[in-house]
């Protein structure tokens, strides 16, 4: 069992920066593969970031390329999501998951989300 507890959304002008943290608990943390999930208003929900166990491998939306970076530390269970140069069509809910597998990533546990809105 995983759970995930998301922080660090907010209001911020574009051309800025945030920076999400997802809190894991669970012993299992350090095997699962973690990711950065979003849903805007009106809009499916999309991956946005995804990190494999040991932080080796990383995957990133093309719209996200260069500006966002996610990272793990295993010792401190968390994963975070730098995000720099922030436009307006960032602005939506993000999401914390943890997935068994990184290349079939599907995920299995779900943070409560964390509102990231971007003004013009």
């Amino acid at each position: 069992q995983v759970q995930l507890v998301e922080s660090g959304g907010g209001l911020v002008q574009a051309g800025g920066s945030l920076r999400l943290s997802c809190a894991a608990s669970g012993r299992a943390f350090s095997s699962y593969a973690m990711g950065w999930f979003r849903q805007a208003p009106g809009k499916e929900r999309e991956t946005v970031a995804l990190i494999n166990w040991n932080g080796g491998s990383t995957y990133y939306v093309d719209s996200v390329k260069g500006r966002f970076t996610i990272s793990r530390d295993t010792a401190k269970n968390r994963v975070d999501l730098q995000m720099n140069s922030l436009k307006p069509e960032d602005t939506a809910i993000y999401y914390c998951t943890a997935s068994r597998t990184y290349r079939d990533y599907r995920p299995e546990y779900w943070g409560q989300g964390t509102q990231v809105t971007i003004s013009s």
